[in-house]
């Protein structure tokens, strides 16, 4: 498959924030830290235009109170992510009702992940939720905001982004192994960016 890619636009900072307020009011009791993160994110960097958001949590145990209070409407949620990520729970937020579009609310572990879910047009955004103390919080935000001030490494993403999206692949997460080598190296210096300045 070809994964749809655009050139920035700013209009993608106004999807997150009305988001942003629909997730806060859904994940009121949890108290949550809501982030733009990923390649949207980045005045002047191309991307799929799906939104990605970091949700901060911050007790672990509010990892589990989620799904129940995300669940209905337009969200779905990945189960069957969380035994290789545990300290993650993960939900794409679709462009009409799952219901309406014939799909399930929850991918279970033992549920196969419907063709219609590889339809990215139906995608408006991937919530990714986690503790607020977790190295995986810290690593989004660092690379995020090592991005947004270091132009010559957006550009270098840039490029290999382009010259990805010319490839077919199986899915997102075939696509996203294609920029592995790159996003752990920018993400190390970004760490020590990011310690080493005033945060």
């Amino acid at each position: 498959m070809k994964l749809p890619f655009e050139s920035y636009n700013p209009a993608w900072k106004t999807t997150f924030e009305g988001l942003k307020e629909e997730i806060g009011q859904k994940l009121t009791e949890v108290s949550p830290r809501i982030e733009h993160i990923g390649s949207t994110s980045v005045e002047g960097l191309s991307a799929k235009p799906i939104i990605d958001i970091m949700v901060g949590l911050r007790q672990d145990s509010d990892l589990d109170l989620v799904p129940a209070l995300l669940r209905s409407g337009k969200y779905v949620y990945y189960e069957r992510y969380n035994e290789d990520m545990p300290y993650r729970r993960f939900f794409v937020r679709l462009t009409a009702n799952v219901k309406e579009l014939g799909l399930i609310e929850v991918i279970g572990t033992e549920d196969t992940i419907p063709e219609q879910m590889h339809d990215h047009d139906l995608r408006i955004a991937h919530i990714h939720v986690i503790p607020l103390d977790s190295e995986h919080w810290l690593r989004h935000i660092a690379f995020r905001d090592y991005l947004r001030v270091h132009p010559p490494v957006v550009q270098e993403y840039q490029t290999l982004k382009e010259r990805l999206v010319q490839q077919e692949w199986k899915d997102g997460n075939d696509y996203n192994a294609g920029k592995d080598v790159f996003l752990k190296r920018e993400e190390q210096n970004a760490l020590k960016w990011y310690k080493e300045s005033e945060h």
